[in-house]
């Protein structure tokens, strides 16, 4: 998601949290409006292997040049709403600095009636902030389940390729998340972005794009759960 799209819709929030990937599927959880990863993707044995490493499985999807490209169009898709809700919102501002100007000023109904406009109104851009925030969520989820889908089976071929038995996802900083603590020598964040802009074959974005977006602070997320890797 691009920084504009985060500004406007800062309380979105999409669903890709990764368990340790040792465990089993069965709890996977589907993300709204869009099918389950764990139905696409066959549940495979635990892997054998005995390194252990950590990947943030959102700044992945986000970082991927699929990812950018997928998000980016996604803003520029909302665009037109962000434009019809900022201009109800400069609305609502005006007539409550009118109110507020004008209090002491005019008459019991003169007053009654512009604070029932601004009522109102705020209905209605609530109603709307409201929908958009529920449709934007559900576009961003289903593209974050796409990238998942096809991430998936790829860091778990890397996890058995090179003798990974256990891989956290650190998405969540503790004390939310289950890491306290991991040094950088145990990420492969970077490693499996960049196995799977090699896979994806999507080309990296021009050099006038803006950074790759990350999510806002302080959202909830749903859990997703992604299946153990092989050997």
């Amino acid at each position: 998601m691009t920084r504009k799209l985060v500004r406007f819709l800062a309380t979105l929030a999409f669903a890709l949290s990764v368990t340790a990937l040792a465990q089993t599927n069965s709890s996977a959880a589907a993300l709204p409006a869009a099918p389950s990863a764990a139905a696409a993707v066959p549940t495979p044995t635990v892997g054998t292997g005995t390194k252990i490493a950590t990947i943030n499985i959102e700044q992945a999807i986000f970082a991927s040049n699929e990812g950018q490209r997928e998000f980016e169009a996604l803003s520029k898709k909302l665009e037109p709403k962000q434009g019809e809700l900022k201009t109800m919102s400069d609305e609502l501002d005006s007539l409550k600095k009118q109110l507020n100007v004008q209090e002491g000023k005019l008459s019991e109904d003169a007053r009654n009636n512009l604070v029932n406009q601004i009522s109102q109104k705020q209905k209605v851009f609530d109603r709307n902030m409201q929908d958009a925030r529920d449709d934007a969520q559900g576009q961003q989820n289903e593209i974050a389940q796409k990238i998942l889908q096809k991430m998936a089976p790829l860091l778990m071929k890397y996890a058995g390729d090179n003798g990974y038995g256990l891989i956290i996802d650190t998405t969540q900083p503790w004390p939310q998340g289950p890491v306290i603590m991991a040094g950088p020598s145990f990420d492969i964040t970077k490693a499996i972005v960049e196995a799977y802009n090699t896979q994806s074959g999507v080309a990296p974005p021009a050099a006038t794009s803006r950074p790759a977006p990350t999510r806002p602070a302080g959202t909830a997320k749903p859990a997703t759960t992604a299946p153990p890797p092989t050997k």
